[in-house]
Order: structure tokens, then C-alpha cells, then sequence
């Protein structure tokens, strides 16, 4: 059985923007609705929500028939936490909170096996289709991705140290975390934070790596694909069920009988 393909990872390398989702309602059937919707990647949340282990791993079952590539987030960068996402067959990961190179190469120590890295090794584990995946451990990091995400003035200083080290294949810039960092707090729409968002992704894409972020504001992401964003989030599936939950509501509350 042939070692999977990841799409996202070669349509980075190919400089091919990538349009996404933010996945934080954590189950299986709410996955497979937006995996069908047409986005080019999901981004899996378990830092902000409850999902554990096992749910991702369902979320990531439930995906796998649709052409949406699942990118998983755990909640740190965490080397465990790291090995159990890439066994149950996550292909791509984005940390949260890398500050600077060092953390960077932990991360990227954490996702690839020895000698090079510290992953552990596995069995007949879902990411080696149960052992049917040839020569699984010499030829699995081709098809692993690692982004990292500079989210605060820390990460931004240490911004090129952290481009340059190997293994990183793209940097995340997080607007809401960076803006309260910045002093913004709740505003990670504000001028001088979008300037220092914008600058980020031009470092990153002139170093030769994939540069990426998350925002709901069309206008805004607009803008940040045309400054060099490679993967966009465009979006929250629990944002966009509330959103329009409200305006349904209001709609017939408006128009109700007396």
C-alpha cells in the first residue's frame, strides 16, 4: 500500500494558495459536513476546545472521503502530543506559540524519527494504514508538514531565526493572539496590527517558506492573500453557525404575529 499523498504540502511547495476552514466544533458529523463544502484544507482545533485524541481521530475518518486536507493543531507544541497526532494519521501540524528557533526545533525534532528526531516509533498504527505502508519510517517526513504559528512581539523579533530552521515548512501569523501582544486586545483588525501581519507574510514567503493566517473579515483576508498568504482561514464553522442561527432568529422574531 502506497504512503499518502499530501496535497497540501506540495500545493505549498508550489506556491498554490490554499483556502481554508477553522473546524472547532469537535465531532465527527459536523466535520464531514464542512469537509464536503469545498475548502482546500480544515484546520482541527484542540487548543481552544474540548477535543480530545479520539475525536480528531474520528474528525480525521470522517474527512478522508472529501478532498478538504485536515490540519491538525494541537494544544502546545508538545512532543507526545506531536507522535499521537502523527500516528493516528495526521499529515500536517500547526503549533501553537512557537517564540523562537529553539522551540521551532523541537517541534521539528518531535516529527521526525531517529536519528534525526525524537518521534517514537509506532506499530500498526492508522498512519501506517496498520502496517500495510511500506518502509513507512524512512520515507513518511516527504509527505509531513510543519507549520508553526508566531503569534506575539517575541515571535515576530525571533521571526527569521524561526523561517530558517529545517523542517519548517511554514510559518502561521495569529492576528488575535499577536494583537493583544501588541496591545490590542480584541482587535485584530487594527492598522498597526494588519501592517505587522502583512510584514510577517512578506518575510516569510521571501525566505521560501508558506506564510499563513486566519481571518473572518473578507476584505481582510483578500488583503492578506494579495500581500503573499499562501494558506487562508477564512472562517469558524461555530462562528458561521451563530452568526446565521442570530439572523434567522431575528428574521422571524421581526415578522412574528402580535
Amino acid at each position: 500500500m502506497e504512503l499518502p499523498v499530501n496535497t497540501f504540502k506540495r500545493a505549498l511547495r508550489e506556491q498554490r494558495h490554499q483556502t481554508g476552514l477553522w473546524v472547532t466544533l469537535g465531532h465527527p458529523n459536523s466535520t464531514e459536513l464542512v469537509a464536503a463544502s469545498g475548502f482546500d484544507w480544515l484546520l482541527l482545533d484542540t487548543e481552544h476546545t474540548p477535543v480530545l485524541l479520539p475525536t480528531v481521530m474520528a474528525q480525521l475518518q470522517a474527512a478522508a472521503a472529501y478532498g478538504s486536507h485536515p490540519v491538525v493543531r494541537p494544544s502546545w507544541n508538545d512532543k507526545v502530543q506531536i507522535k499521537q497526532y502523527l500516528d493516528i494519521g495526521a499529515q500536517t501540524l500547526l503549533l501553537p506559540y512557537v517564540q523562537n528557533a529553539a522551540e521551532a526545533e523541537s517541534a521539528v525534532a518531535g516529527m521526525r524519527y531517529a536519528p534525526r528526531g525524537v518521534r517514537g516509533v509506532g506499530g500498526s498504527m492508522r498512519a501506517t494504514r496498520y502496517g500495510r505502508v511500506h518502509d513507512y519510517m524512512r520515507r513518511c517526513e516527504d509527505e509531513l508538514c510543519l507549520l508553526v504559528q508566531a503569534e506575539t512581539g517575541e515571535a515576530l523579533e525571533n521571526l527569521d531565526a524561526i523561517i530558517a530552521v529545517d523542517g519548517v515548512d511554514g510559518v502561521f501569523i495569529g492576528p488575535a493572539d499577536l494583537a493583544a501582544s501588541l496591545g490590542y486586545p480584541g482587535e485584530p483588525q487594527h492598522p498597526n496590527v494588519v501592517a505587522e501581519v502583512e510584514r510577517a507574510i512578506s518575510r516569510v514567503r521571501a525566505a521560501g517558506k508558506a506564510p499563513g493566517v486566519l481571518t473572518p473579515d473578507e476584505t481582510l483576508a483578500r488583503r492578506y492573500m494579495a500581500a503573499g498568504s499562501l494558506y487562508t482561514a477564512v472562517g469558524v464553522d461555530a462562528a458561521i453557525l451563530a452568526r446565521h442561527c442570530d439572523q434567522l432568529a431575528a428574521r422571524f422574531a421581526a415578522t412574528a404575529p402580535a
